[in-house]
């Protein structure tokens, strides 16, 4: 830790918090950044009354690709991997997250998904059906 804080130079401090909250930034697709290298449009987040580390989130293009990631790192496969039902529930789960929109974000989780863009409207209007 510098004498400035807990952020010294370009490396982000090892530290309990940073630990804590990395796998959301990872989750979500952000970086997490030193203080002194945060931007106008970062979040500095603070701990115990002090700025500690910076989070840049992703773009908004990228986040339907991060998701799809996590989905598939979750499941442990390609999403065209599995069964229907299985797909059925990602696309619930993709609705909710507001996957849809996204613009082309039903022709990126078709893609994803191995499944027509038909198939993936399919899925939501079953979804809306219950």
């Amino acid at each position: 830790m510098s004498a400035d804080g807990p952020v010294a130079g370009d490396t982000v401090a090892d530290e309990p918090f940073v630990a804590a909250v990395k796998p959301l930034v990872d989750a979500m697709g952000g970086a997490l950044l030193p203080l002194a290298r945060a931007g106008e449009d970062d979040v500095v987040l603070s701990w115990e009354g002090r700025e500690v580390v910076a989070v840049r989130l992703p773009q908004l293009s990228d986040s339907l690709d991060q998701i799809l990631a996590a989905l598939e790192r979750k499941h442990g496969r390609p999403l065209a991997e599995l069964d229907r039902r299985t797909k059925q529930t990602v696309v619930r789960s993709l609705e909710a997250r507001g996957a849809f929109c996204v613009r082309h974000g039903v022709e990126t989780v078709a893609g994803a998904l191995g499944v027509s863009r038909f198939t993936v409207y399919n899925y939501v209007n079953r979804s809306e059906g219950r």
